[in-house]
C-alpha cells in the first residue's frame, strides 16, 4: 500500500527555523552579556530581525528564556539518555559530560548555568531548570536504589559543574569520576 505524504508547509518550516534562530540569538546574548542582558531588543538585534518579530514568536521575556533553556535541557536530556543506554560506566560518562562543560564550550555552559540560576527568581524557568537534576537522578537510579545516594549524586553533579566553571577544581575526568563514585558510595 503506498502512502501519500502530506505536503511540506513552507511557512511552518520557515517559522520553526526563525524560532530556532531567535533561541540561538538568546543564548548568544546570555553568553556575551549575561542573562540580565536579555531583552527582546537585544535578542532581535543579535538575530538580525525586528523586535516585533521577536515578540511575535515569544510574547514575553519568560517565554523567550524558557525556550532557550528548554533547548539546552533537551540537549542534556539526550546526552544523559545516551549515557544511560550505553554499555560503559554511567558515572564515567557523566564525569566526561561534566568536564566537557569546562572545555571549548565553557562560555555556553556558563550561559546555561546562569539561566538555571535565574530560575530561582523567575518561576517560569524552574521546571525547565530542574530537568538537569531530574536527568542525573534518572541516571543515578540505574546505579542505586538508595534515595540518599541518588540525591548525593545530583548535588555532587551540580557542585562539580559549578566548581569547574568557576575554576576551583582542576579539569580532570578521573578526579570528577572518583568524586561521583564517592557520592554514591562506591
Amino acid at each position: 500500500m503506498s502512502r501519500i505524504s502530506e505536503p511540506v508547509d513552507g511557512r511552518r518550516a520557515r517559522g520553526a527555523k526563525r524560532r530556532a534562530e531567535i533561541i540561538d540569538a538568546t543564548l548568544a546574548v546570555v553568553q556575551r552579556d549575561g542573562a540580565a542582558g536579555v531583552t527582546h531588543r537585544t535578542v532581535a538585534k543579535q538575530a538580525g530581525i525586528t523586535t516585533s518579530l521577536s515578540t511575535y514568536y515569544f510574547t514575553t521575556l519568560d517565554d523567550l528564556l524558557v525556550a532557550a533553556l528548554s533547548t539546552v535541557a533537551d540537549e542534556y536530556t539526550a546526552r544523559i539518555q545516551e549515557i544511560i543506554d550505553g554499555a560503559g560506566d554511567p558515572l564515567r560518562g557523566l564525569a566526561e559530560l561534566i568536564v566537557e562543560s569546562a572545555g571549548p564550550e565553557r562560555e555556553r555552559a556558563l550561559a546555561e548555568r546562569e539561566l538555571c540560576t535565574m530560575a530561582a527568581r523567575r518561576p517560569a524557568l524552574a521546571p525547565v531548570a530542574r530537568r538537569w537534576r531530574d536527568n542525573v537522578a534518572k541516571l543515578a537510579a540505574t546505579i542505586t536504589d538508595d534515595a540518599e545516594a541518588v540525591s548525593a549524586l545530583v548535588v555532587a553533579s551540580d557542585g562539580l559543574c559549578t566548581a569547574l566553571l568557576v575554576g576551583t577544581l582542576p579539569i580532570d575526568v578521573d578526579r570528577v569520576h572518583r568524586i561521583l563514585q564517592r557520592s554514591v558510595g562506591r
